[in-house]
């Protein structure tokens, strides 16, 4: 097994990089390329789902992807302490209908020592936006650029 830098114990600026790595990964939404980052027997909750193991992730977000469509996401670090950290994040998506939504959420992350996320939970609500208020505008076939705010800065 490879390591995945930055590996705990985490320093402000390496959870702040492991955040934004993970965001990068999402906004691919390619399953395989995610799922690379946690255990082979990572444990996830998101919403009201448990599940484990790579082969789960991967199933969970093709079906999550195969229904938020132009998903993006901005995620921010809340807080870190050894191997965990603390995440807020937002991300918007349209459903086939073409009715928009924003996500509100925060995650809890558990690393092993290789920098690998053994556990994730993830508490999410979701807001019907009008499309004039989406805040998310970047391309959807890439990362949220360098210079585009996050969600701090976005006021969010």
């Amino acid at each position: 097994m490879s390591a995945r830098p930055p590996l705990p114990p985490f320093t402000r600026e390496a959870a702040a990089q492991k955040v934004r790595m993970a965001e990068n990964a999402w906004n691919t939404r390619d399953p395989e390329r995610v799922a690379a980052a946690y255990t082979e027997d990572s444990r996830w909750r998101n919403r009201a789902e448990f599940f484990q193991g790579r082969k789960a992730i991967v199933e969970f977000l093709t079906r999550k992807w195969n229904s938020e469509l132009d998903y993006r996401l901005v995620k921010e670090l809340w807080a870190f302490d050894g191997n965990r950290i603390a995440v807020r994040f937002q991300y918007e998506y349209r459903d086939e209908a073409d009715n928009w939504f924003r996500a509100y959420g925060n995650e809890n992350w558990e690393f092993d020592d290789n920098g690998l996320m053994s556990w994730r939970q993830a508490s999410i609500n979701d807001f019907r936006i009008d499309r004039a208020d989406r805040k998310f505008t970047w391309p959807v076939d890439g990362p949220r650029p360098d210079d585009f705010p996050g969600l701090s800065e976005l006021g969010l």
